[in-house]
């Protein structure tokens, strides 16, 4: 059996679903799908991206990080973030499991920390890692006049 076969049907219990950002192909104006891995990396993006209480249906859905902005980055600010990470990702993204999760500060001027997370696929057993850029200030584009 061809490699590629058998690598594909092994990963098809990671699932598919719309690509994130929601997007179209320009050729057949169909909805641009995500699958495996970029699946499960896109859904861990939507779920620490999202502020408690922004989904009506679901208003416990997301990790609530941006509680987190304009903080002192010290120790307790980054065992509260590992904690809130690994709580939401634990609660709503099932195909993994979380086995650590670490806070760095990687420019402290800007108010930016990176948040990795070491997790395994919880049906094979695979170990990958996910590298979280998380700004502490909020950014805006306007211009100085």
């Amino acid at each position: 059996m061809d490699n590629t076969i058998e690598n594909k049907s092994e990963n098809t219990f990671l699932g598919s679903g719309w690509a994130f950002p929601v997007s179209f192909s320009v050729g057949n104006y169909q909805l641009n799908t995500s699958a495996n891995e970029t699946n499960i990396h896109e859904s861990i993006n939507i779920i620490l991206n999202t502020r408690k209480g922004e989904r009506t249906l679901e208003a416990n859905f997301g990790s609530g990080l941006q509680q987190f902005m304009f903080r002192k980055i010290d120790p307790n600010l980054k065992g509260e973030i590992i904690e809130a990470v690994k709580f939401s990702l634990l609660r709503y993204e099932p195909r993994i499991v979380v086995q650590d999760v670490k806070v760095a500060s990687t420019d402290l001027t800007n108010g930016i920390i990176e948040i990795l997370i070491i997790y395994i696929y919880s049906q094979t057993n695979t170990r990958h890692n996910y590298v979280f850029p998380f700004h502490l200030k909020e950014g805006t584009n306007l211009a100085k006049k």
